[in-house]
């Protein structure tokens, strides 16, 4: 799967309850971030920008009724704030390739519940327009039964199949669509992970557009009934570990 070689570094992290594990990941993240950020960027010159800025927005609200000269001074404000934000450049280039991958594996672990022995899950056959007529067929190996019939009639512009995670392992479906197969894998297994749900496109000059297996999407926090998945959860813990570190380390 792809970003597996990460598993070693942030599976046994991610073995942990969803939250707590974002929870430290988050904190660990913002910490390396912060830490970074300040000894790659001149902080006393960060520091004398940051407080130029304030003075320009605090004089801008003097100036409410001038608007002249308010548009001098909000010129100006822009200067110092693009001349901060290049200055803040080289940080975020440094971290940003890390930090993609590191949120690819986590969407490749954490986005989705995993099928697990015993499961009773759907894959989905979807068409690039709808059909009037035709079949699609579904085989399965050893290890996963089919819920109904292997054979559907096409009506719309996507067909369902369901079936019953039998035993943990890695299966191929093949679907038949006028002679023609398609596979596509699914993971059956107790662990958190899942082939990608974005199954296959299908080939050049087909009829069918993607063949999908449906996960439930993993809830990590419900608030109040707001269930958030994990993007959300760390995107709210890091603004919180981000701000409280940049003060604590008195980071500009």
């Amino acid at each position: 799967m792809a970003f597996s070689f990460l598993d070693p570094f942030l599976g046994p992290l991610f073995r942990l309850p969803s939250f707590l594990a974002l929870l430290i990941f988050s904190l660990l993240v913002s910490l390396l971030i912060t830490l970074i950020y300040k000894y790659t960027t001149n902080q006393s010159l960060m520091k004398q920008l940051k407080g130029e800025i304030k003075e320009f927005q605090k004089e801008m609200k003097e100036l409410k009724d001038k608007p002249g000269e308010v548009m001098r001074v909000q010129k100006e404000a822009m200067k110092t704030n693009l001349k901060y934000m290049s200055m803040s450049m080289k940080s975020t280039l440094i971290t940003f390739i890390p930090i993609i991958f590191i949120f690819g594996w986590m969407n490749t672990h954490l986005a989705f519940e995993p099928i697990q022995q015993g499961d009773q899950f759907s894959t989905t056959v979807h068409f690039t327009r709808p059909m009037a007529d035709g079949q699609v067929s579904l085989k399965v190996p050893d290890g996963l039964s089919i819920d109904g019939s292997a054979t559907k009639d096409i009506s719309g512009d996507s067909i369902i199949f369901t079936l019953k995670a039998g035993k943990e392992g890695t299966y191929t479906l093949d679907y038949i669509y006028k002679g023609q197969s398609y596979l596509q894998e699914v993971i059956v297994t107790s662990e958190r992970a899942y082939a990608d749900r974005l199954v296959k496109t299908a080939v050049k000059d087909s009829d069918i557009k993607s063949l999908e297996i449906n996960y439930q999407k993993h809830i990590v926090l419900n608030l109040l009934g707001w269930k958030m998945g994990w993007l959300a959860v760390y995107i709210i813990l890091s603004i919180a570990f981000s701000l409280g570190l940049r003060k604590l380390m008195k980071v500009y």
